[in-house]
């Protein structure tokens, strides 16, 4: 049952996708009312109605042997963005040129992106009972980008027009573009006759994001191996501690050329190790069959984090799980916000491996965290555990757990966020987060004197 609908609900799909573009609005109409005349008209003794078949069918045959000699040969160039933000909606420039001799009319202009109907596995694991109903709306969840009929206008030979083309982005990932589709339209306006330009071109989508209210982030500086080479120059700079004899892998940069001259043999300048914050930012990405909408709101929620924190004076090590543990670092030299916005954009469910491969991540680099933000699904005791275990490590912490659930006992540093009023509920972590990540006495305020890092509400979410 489930292989057979799969195939009749593509075949339907595709055919209602192709007819789209084939039909123009008043062909459309033309279709519906000579259908109704045909059912109407079948006894010609009793109705007229077949003449107005005859007629309407009559200009959709006149139309269709048009086709063949309309064919636009027309070249396009677009200006497609590199990134757009989910839910918001976009624009992007196309310059269609008509190279030939005559003047060209009646023309539009279609994205052709990826196919969004889902792979026969994601539908049987989706879908319990098959219905249309049922279809469309997995097809409509896959869609990443809408990108609207644009109209062009007429084009004399040899001339160029720059266009507007109005997109909206739905949801977080990567969207393919195989190219553009050229339609024109008939003398009768009823069909188009399509043609085909390959041009490939990606469009990254970055997931949606929440304003944060300021917050401060504590936490003690922890020397950082790597050394300057990690170190920007806002914060710690580089200090001259002596000289020593060179080592293989010594930078030819640090070698100091008048001590090699005096003593025949390469003499290097040696610095302090670096020491400054490093925080954590752990999304986890443990979501269930029946969860992506939380999960969503989760990686929203971490990339707000991203974009928000100011990580000049500190980094940010963004970890979560795929088909391996993943670990990207930004801030002081390293991924910018933008990049790690970019890789968030890609991150999916992760279906092979348990929560616990997230926490031992995280803790393989507890000796150099200052503090982490974990963004949770659920409050269950697996995660608990990771929360113990930092604090038992004196890593200053934050969680932010997105779940309909209720928990019972809320300590400082844990917010619970309800799928569907995240807004809300981040609107109020000012006031969750008053206290430090710790409640040791004092913390807070040796913090704030050695100049901890912070969010920055100021950044605008547009920028």
């Amino acid at each position: 049952m489930q292989r057979p609908s799969y195939h009749i609900f593509r075949f339907v799909t595709g055919v209602v996708y192709r007819a789209s573009r084939r039909f123009t609005g008043p062909g459309v109409y033309v279709l519906s009312f000579a259908v109704v005349a045909g059912a109407i008209g079948v006894d010609t003794t009793q109705s007229v109605a077949y003449q107005a078949f005859g007629l309407l069918f009559a200009l959709m045959v006149v139309s269709a042997l048009c086709l063949p000699f309309l064919r636009a040969r027309v070249d396009v160039e677009r200006e497609l963005p590199r990134i757009a933000t989910a839910g918001q909606p976009f624009v992007y420039r196309a310059r269609v040129t008509n190279p030939g001799n005559g003047a060209l009319d009646g023309l539009c202009l279609y994205e052709d992106l990826a196919d969004p109907r889902p792979a026969h596995e994601v539908y049987r694991t989706a879908i319990g009972f098959p219905t249309y109903r049922a279809w469309k709306r997995l097809v409509d969840a896959s869609e990443i980008a809408r990108v609207a009929e644009r109209p062009v206008p007429a084009l004399p030979p040899g001339t160029t027009v720059e266009i507007e083309v109005q997109a909206h982005a739905l949801k977080r990932g990567i969207v393919h573009s195989r190219g553009v589709t050229v339609g024109r339209a008939d003398p009768l306006g009823l069909l188009r006759a399509l043609s085909s330009l390959p041009r490939q071109a990606n469009l990254v989508v970055l997931p949606r994001r929440y304003p944060l209210p300021p917050f401060t982030l504590p936490g003690s500086r922890r020397y950082q191996q790597g050394g300057v080479a990690l170190a920007a120059s806002v914060g710690d700079s580089e200090e001259f501690v002596g000289l020593r004899d060179y080592r293989p892998g010594d930078p030819l940069q640090r070698i100091h050329w008048k001590s090699f001259a005096r003593a025949a043999k390469p003499v290097v300048r040696e610095y302090q190790n670096e020491y400054f914050e490093r925080h954590a930012l752990a999304l986890d990405t443990f979501a269930r069959p029946g969860d992506e909408r939380r999960f969503e709101e989760a990686v929203s929620i971490a990339a707000s984090f991203v974009y928000t924190i100011e990580t000049q004076e500190c980094l940010l090590d963004l970890m979560f799980i795929g088909a391996r543990a993943y670990s990207h670092t930004g801030g002081r030299g390293q991924l910018s916000p933008a990049s790690l916005l970019e890789i968030l954009a890609g991150v999916q469910p992760c279906r092979e491996h348990k929560f616990p491969a997230l926490a031992e991540a995280v803790l393989a680099r507890r000796q150099a965290l200052s503090g982490c933000i974990c963004v949770l699904l659920d409050w269950d005791e697996p995660r608990r555990e990771l929360a113990r275990m930092l604090r038992a490590q004196g890593i200053a912490l934050r969680v932010v757990v997105v779940t309909d659930q209720p928990v019972d006992e809320r300590p400082p540093w844990l917010l619970v966020v309800e799928p569907g009023r995240v807004a809300e509920g981040l609107a109020g972590m000012q006031s969750r987060y008053r206290t430090p990540y710790h409640d040791h006495d004092g913390e807070h305020e040796r913090s704030m004197a050695a100049g901890r890092s912070t969010v920055a509400p100021a950044r605008a979410l547009h920028e």
